[in-house]
């Protein structure tokens, strides 16, 4: 399938790898014929390899409903889209639907799928974060012109997701490693290991993703080695991840940090790069 550079990730996402595609595309294999991403959040991976076959999974499935109404009905989400104001009042009734369960409940897919996309683009910083009760708490970002309806790169989403074949899950991603066929590539790109004990941010679904979360992970990759899965992880570069990924290739990658409460913080930080393939 030829790429159209117009499918670009339509959500910004925590860890998302877009500013970082130049430094691991050299990395991926020379041939990638099928692609799972069990951690797909925002997708960039994902849109800028353009596979025929993917299997796509995130924990978060108000995520992966976003990107089966793309899939499935574009046209009515750009038209809700325009609906929406990029006014303090109205962001602040929107966040609030899911406070009230049962009005949530109730809501089409469109609805919900452009309430995501619309929370996204006009919250403080792009951050999608939700609380122990698995409620949108991101303030509103006061930003002068959103790009709320952006109806190219929607429509290209579109096409690109009716021209491969896309299984899209919401499930452990476990689940997912342990059904995928032999000749898949695998990325991994989880919460990271916090650098700092003010630094985890997990925030992107209800619970969150601990040191034993990260094991069971590098056990899951294991695994992968065992099948003769090829795969490549992203993490932050921290003596406990450097530890868990010992037996395998590991490169160190700069990566720009976008969020964080202080400006003066945000800058360059190490990731690691980990493969189980030359």
């Amino acid at each position: 399938m030829k790429r159209n550079k117009l499918v670009v990730p339509v959500l910004k996402w925590v860890g998302g790898k877009r500013q970082l595609m130049d430094t691991l595309t050299p990395l991926l294999p020379k041939r990638v014929s099928t692609y799972c991403e069990p951690f797909v959040g925002g997708g960039a991976m994902l849109f800028n390899m353009q596979p025929n076959i993917a299997y796509i999974n995130d924990i978060n499935s108000d995520l992966i409903l976003v990107y089966k109404v793309i899939k499935n009905d574009v046209e009515s989400l750009i038209y809700a889209l325009t609906e929406y104001k990029n006014e303090a009042e109205f962001f602040y009734s929107v966040r609030d639907w899911d406070r009230d369960k049962e009005k949530y409940e109730s809501l089409t897919d469109i609805e919900r799928a452009a309430r995501i996309i619309y929370l996204n683009k006009t919250c403080y910083n792009g951050l999608y974060r939700v609380n122990n009760a698995g409620e949108f708490n991101s303030p509103f970002g006061n930003y002068k012109n959103p790009n709320i309806v952006n109806a190219p790169v929607l429509r290209a989403v579109n096409s690109y997701f009716n021209n491969a074949t896309i299984h899209f899950t919401s499930t452990d991603y476990a689940e997912v490693l342990d059904s995928i066929p032999k000749g898949t590539f695998v990325y991994l790109d989880p919460p990271y290991d916090p650098v700092s004990t003010t630094s985890s941010f997990t925030g992107y679904s209800k619970g969150g993703f601990t040191q034993a979360d990260q094991i069971r992970l590098r056990k899951c990759c294991d695994e992968l080695n065992k099948r003769g899965i090829k795969f490549m992880l992203s993490n932050s570069s921290t003596e406990f991840i450097h530890e868990q990924y010992a037996a395998y290739n590991i490169t160190i990658v700069q990566a720009k940090r976008a969020i964080n409460s202080v400006a003066s913080k945000r800058g360059d930080v190490d990731e690691v790069v980990v493969r189980n393939y030359g």
